[in-house]
């Protein structure tokens, strides 16, 4: 075990991070070396283990990520585009792989990642789970292989927590479908419809969020047309997909050579 990467979570007493911990300490490919908190949080200095309502792990939280990176492999990062960005510099510079499953990242966030991309391996997703990247190289596809006439729409629905809209994965999709179809996403993009809007601009690509309940994820994707209509669409039930995927992106990224990933490479789509 003690050669096994050792990887460190970010944002460990959130859901996602509670849900990465079980899934690394699960493993026998892996060993938790360090969870990282907030400074002021009420776990800084407690076992991980305890913490989480267990027995002891041999874990402690910290609030110091330079230290805890040092130690570290890999480091998995569910948090907040902020902390994201911070965490990738100091990720390069241990050259530990820095898998980010953040969403809500703006341009100059991306371009912040995008330059500690050049001293280590980073493998950046708006969502890890092998159903939702099929989905995405599906929706691809079918934008290439469909004109105008069809309509795209975008409908995505999340738990009432979720803070930013649209989600990484309607995004992901978005970028898919204007791929496909040999166009920029910024310049056809239409969400927050509102009012009096006036007709559905030929061409662009609609996006819709639902926030409700514990609703884990779920997107659609539909091309519409005149008497008839394409839906794809992926459920997830369990946010244990997204560790899994999370953590197969971390293993992978050990080998490789510095720069920006994303799940397609991961997976070999």
């Amino acid at each position: 075990m003690t050669n096994t990467p050792g990887i460190v979570i970010t944002g460990g007493s959130g859901k996602m991070g509670q849900m990465l911990i079980k899934s690394v300490l699960a493993s026998d490919k892996c060993r938790l070396v360090g969870v990282l908190e907030r400074a002021g949080h009420d776990w800084v200095g407690q076992d991980i283990g305890t913490a989480m309502g267990g027995t002891a792990v041999g874990v402690m939280v910290t609030d110091d990520a330079l230290e805890v990176f040092a130690k570290a492999q890999a480091v998995i990062d569910f948090t907040a585009p902020a902390a994201t960005v911070g965490f990738a510099g100091l990720a390069a510079q241990a050259r530990a792989v820095h898998v980010i499953g953040t969403t809500g990242l703006s341009d100059t966030d991306l371009k912040a990642i995008n330059a500690a991309s050049h001293h280590a391996v980073i493998v950046r997703a708006g969502n890890m789970s092998l159903g939702v990247n099929l989905l995405v190289q599906l929706t691809k596809k079918v934008a290439a292989a469909l004109d105008a006439d069809f309509d795209i729409e975008i409908i995505e629905a999340h738990h009432n927590q979720k803070v930013d809209a649209p989600s990484g994965t309607a995004l992901m999709l978005g970028e898919a479908a204007a791929e496909g179809r040999g166009v920029v996403l910024a310049d056809v993009s239409d969400s927050g419809r509102d009012g009096i809007t006036g007709a559905r601009k030929r061409g662009d690509i609609g996006f819709s969020a639902i926030r409700g309940g514990d609703i884990v994820g779920e997107h659609d994707v539909m091309f519409a047309a005149a008497g008839e209509r394409i839906v794809l669409r992926h459920i997830a039930t369990d946010r244990a997909i997204f560790a899994r995927g999370a953590l197969k992106a971390a293993l992978w990224g050990q080998d490789k050579s510095p720069g920006e990933y994303d799940m397609v490479d991961v997976l070999g789509l």
